[in-house]
């Protein structure tokens, strides 16, 4: 294939602020975890694909497969949807109760949004 350009397990995207190595980056529709610290502006890669622990809104009680999105201004995975505005991250593979920190997360489909609510 003359046009096949890589698998796309992961991406270098412009990082939109200093990213480092396991955070969750948002660039448009790309979502992904930063495979390494990264200053602003800079090349940096993104896993697209995976599962990773993620932080999450500790007051959210998770169970195994909800689907969670990113609430950008708390830099954390949440449950709630929001008005559309959150991105769907992907869905957790394991419960992680009220008072957890962080959740464990299979990387979704990219450049969904969640419901309005």
């Amino acid at each position: 294939m003359t046009n096949y350009i890589q698998e796309g397990n992961t991406i270098t995207v412009t990082a939109p602020a200093a990213v480092l190595s396991g955070d969750y980056v948002v660039v448009g529709a790309i979502r992904g975890v930063a495979c390494y610290d990264a200053a602003s502006g800079a090349a940096v890669e993104v896993a697209t694909e995976g599962v990773f622990t993620l932080p999450k809104v500790a007051a959210d009680a998770v169970a195994a497969g909800d689907l969670l999105y990113w609430d950008a201004t708390a830099g954390k995975a949440t449950k709630a949807a929001g008005t559309g505005s959150k991105p769907l991250v992907g869905v957790a593979v394991k419960a992680a109760g009220n008072g957890v920190s962080s959740v464990d997360v299979k990387l979704g489909v990219h450049g969904l949004t969640g419901p309005a609510e």
